[in-house]
């Protein structure tokens, strides 16, 4: 592979919208295991919430998936491939950012927690607000507001 191409190669899994477009790949070997990719992806992604001991599992895929995307893209800037060979390593990491990218967005863990942290947090707002408006704020004199002042 000429310089160019590696150079080329290089540019194009770094850029900002490569996953645009891009599959994830069905099926694709990491650390030495096969692992259905597309279809792991899908089946964490189409639940409403994580459970914990998925979400640990999650993690460990994505740390994997990171540890193979960069082996990728080291086998681009050093090894003695041809362009064919860099081409779809480029397109494996492509994929492999694809998959990130995905299991990145996933939504909050506990959905019920954090409705019930934000509807803890509108109960404090509005009853600050009540207080404030019938003039019964705390302060340091412990004399309230409009009484006397």
């Amino acid at each position: 592979m000429q310089e160019f191409q590696r150079k080329q190669l290089l540019e194009r899994i770094e850029r900002e919208g490569a996953t645009v477009g891009a599959d994830i790949p069905d099926e694709i070997e990491v650390q030495g295991d096969s692992i259905d990719l597309s279809t792991f992806v899908f089946e964490i992604k189409r639940r409403d919430t994580v459970p914990k001991g998925e979400r640990e599992r999650v993690e460990q895929a994505k740390k994997n998936l990171r540890r193979e995307r960069l082996q990728r893209k080291q086998r681009i800037e050093e090894d003695d491939i041809t362009f064919e060979e860099g081409e779809q390593i480029a397109q494996a990491i492509i994929g492999i950012d694809r998959a990130l990218n995905a299991l990145e967005n996933l939504g909050p863990t506990n959905l019920e927690q954090e409705a019930e942290l934000k509807d803890t947090q509108d109960q404090k707002r509005w009853t600050k607000f009540l207080k404030k408006a019938l003039g019964h704020e705390d302060d340091d004199s412990g004399v309230g507001v409009g009484r006397g002042r």
